[in-house]
């Protein structure tokens, strides 16, 4: 039967919808006689009358082709298309009238009146009742997908109304939390409210939900998501309500909402003890709390019930962002938030920072971490992640705080750009903390590249398939290792109440990702197909740029081989090669001379000799007498 109606050309529709009307014309008449003339038997009035029924059933076709009645959708059926079909059953007891007095019928005046009045409850009753009926057929088809809208504001419903254009699309009813709303019918859904979920899914038999809540924050829209997931529903969102009023269909404007299910590999959440005992009560301190990464740490620290939250951030706009929501996940918790501008680099705002605020853990979050933007800027790089990460540290270890966790990159292993360089410089400084006794815990916590962070792949990929194409990659068979940012926030957790001392802790992420893969997974998902010699007539082309200055084709995650367990089956704990006090004072000491002159052939050269297995493209050798580091150590 589905396939029928939707089989069913224009134009055939309209003829439904006339025949509709021409029907409507014969049973007003014969229900108004009845009206009028209070009889059950009228069937010698309608003998004597009915040559007008004929007439009538004439100017209702003509007045449906002016007035357009049977060009209204049956789902477009409002207020303004009523407005029409009363217009048109008053011109229609109007011409009723006409043409009986004309007929010299002696129909009294009010017999037109009931007959005008009729039509209208016929005809626009007869369009509802046809709806129904469609849509309880609708509700039983696989043929189209019944959707949910969570969220019944301006935006849910300009999605229920583009939504009525679509054949195989069904808006069954909208979700929303606010109670004023539950019970109301707003444009023609129902509105249920968020505990009737499970309910509302098996009556109406759902499988999708459109989250139509532009205005909560990503983390919250986060969240929601996987609360849906759970149900078994396929999520999608929108994108902010001022991005809806532009040229393009708003329907093309949905998206799927969980990143992660491009990963093609079942979520870790599950995987990991929550590691929130050592964070219970304690003053946190979080550097970079505006980046990506640093954010998630604030938000899943708060979860964790600290007595007290230091974000530290050198970016004002960041950190003036992450306060606004922050301020609202602490409300009512008890948690005192700290805002504090400025570089790790600053030993003296360091050193007042743990001080005052008596810290108990440091997570170490902040760096500079695009690899092309730091290969062109080495100075900077090495400052902000490498002899920053030292004074930190070494201010970290005189206030003695309990735990310190560093934040690294995957690059860090055998690295060839300055990126990876400095971030492996960093891992050194931090492992050289164990050499010598202390109150604090240092360790680190390595993965590979986080699902939607700041300059990711996946965001880069999505703007361009909204610019039509093309979708870049730097070369064919680059591979990369990746995790969600809730993944890779809740290991640095763990790592830092697991650590015993100078463990590099990693995670099993499984086998790594084909970027080609993972850009044609992003086309899909994003309702396109990729166009290439298969397939020609594709919407999106994948083009390959070549790989940018620093870029390694295949990302590692150990130094070594193999990996100590620990008590997550997930997790790795690794004891790597350090440098010795004396080798990492001249690393440091080389570095600090390099950038004050501010030279970067020394800034280059100190890397390649301090940091094991750094080989930068195209680099020559570090020059005669000049090695060491670990290679010095080996060879003698």
């Amino acid at each position: 039967m589905v396939k029928f109606v939707l089989a069913m050309t224009r134009q055939q529709k309209r003829l439904v919808l006339l025949l509709l009307d021409l029907s409507c014309v014969a049973l007003a008449f014969t229900a108004s006689t009845v009206i009028q003339f209070s009889t059950l038997r009228p069937a010698a009035i309608l003998a004597s009358n009915w040559p007008l029924v004929p007439p009538l059933m004439a100017v209702a076709l003509g007045l449906s082709l002016v007035l357009g009645t049977a060009d209204v959708r049956l789902k477009h059926y409002d207020l303004a298309a009523a407005e029409r079909t009363a217009l048109f059953a008053a011109i229609l007891a109007v011409a009723s009238a006409t043409l009986a007095a004309l007929g010299a019928l002696g129909l009294p005046a009010g017999f037109h009146v009931i007959f005008g009045l009729v039509f209208l409850a016929l005809a626009a009753g007869g369009r509802i009742g046809l709806l129904h009926v469609l849509l309880a057929i609708y509700r039983q088809s696989a043929e189209v997908t019944r959707v949910l809208i969570y969220g019944a504001g301006r935006t849910g419903m300009a999605l229920a109304a583009a939504l009525r254009s679509r054949a195989d699309i069904l808006p069954v009813a909208f979700v929303d939390d606010n109670a004023t709303l539950r019970g109301l019918i707003v444009a023609g859904l129902p509105v249920f409210s968020g505990p009737h979920l499970p309910r509302v899914i098996e009556q109406y038999n759902v499988r999708r939900v459109l989250l139509a809540m532009p205005s909560l924050s990503v983390h919250k829209q986060s969240l929601l998501s996987r609360r849906l997931a759970r149900l078994g529903l396929e999520v999608q969102t929108l994108p902010s309500f001022a991005q809806l009023i532009g040229d393009d269909a708003l329907v093309d404007k949905l998206e799927p909402a969980p990143t992660s299910a491009l990963l093609n590999r079942k979520g870790l959440h599950n995987e990991l003890a929550d590691g929130g005992d050592g964070y219970r009560g304690a003053a946190v301190m979080v550097t970079g709390a505006g980046g990506s990464i640093g954010l998630e740490l604030c938000r899943q620290v708060i979860a964790c019930r600290p007595r007290k939250l230091v974000m530290f951030e050198l970016s004002e706009v960041a950190l003036y962002t992450a306060g606004m929501e922050l301020r609202v996940l602490t409300e009512g918790l008890g948690i005192e938030l700290v805002s504090v501008l400025g570089s790790v680099g600053d030993g003296q705002l360091v050193e007042r920072v743990l001080k005052d605020h008596a810290v108990d853990a440091v997570l170490h979050a902040a760096a500079y971490k695009h690899v092309p933007l730091v290969e062109g800027n080495a100075r900077v790089g090495v400052v902000n992640n490498a002899l920053a990460t030292h004074v930190l540290v070494q201010k970290v270890r005189a206030a003695r705080v309990r735990r310190f966790v560093l934040v690294s990159s995957d690059k860090a292993v055998r690295p060839t750009s300055v990126m990876g360089a400095t971030k492996r410089m960093a891992e050194l400084t931090v492992q050289g903390q164990t050499s010598s006794p202390g109150r604090t815990i240092f360790s680190i916590v390595r993965f590979g590249n986080v699902l939607g962070s700041s300059g990711s792949v996946i965001p880069l990929f999505q703007e361009q398939i909204a610019a039509g194409g093309p979708v870049t990659l730097t070369h064919d068979a680059i591979t990369r290792y990746f995790m969600t940012i809730q993944e890779a926030a809740r290991l640095v957790l763990i790592a830092g109440s697991l650590a015993r001392g100078g463990e590099v802790f990693v995670l099993d992420m499984g086998e790594p990702v084909r970027i080609r893969d993972l850009a044609r997974r992003v086309i899909e998902a994003s309702g396109y197909t990729v166009r290439d010699r298969a397939n020609p007539d594709g919407d999106i082309e994948i083009v390959v740029t070549g790989l940018r200055p620093g870029e390694k084709l295949h990302e590692e995650l150990m130094i070594g081989s193999g990996g100590g367990s620990t008590a997550h089956p997930k997790i790795l704990s690794l004891i790597e090669p350090r440098l010795s006090e004396l080798e990492l004072a001249a690393a440091l000491r080389d570095l600090r001379e390099a950038v004050e002159a501010g030279d970067e052939t020394m800034i280059g050269t100190a890397l390649r000799r301090w940091v094991p297995g750094y080989a930068p493209a195209g680099a020559g050798p570090v020059p005669a007498g000049e090695a060491g580091g670990l290679g010095a150590v080996i060879a003698e």
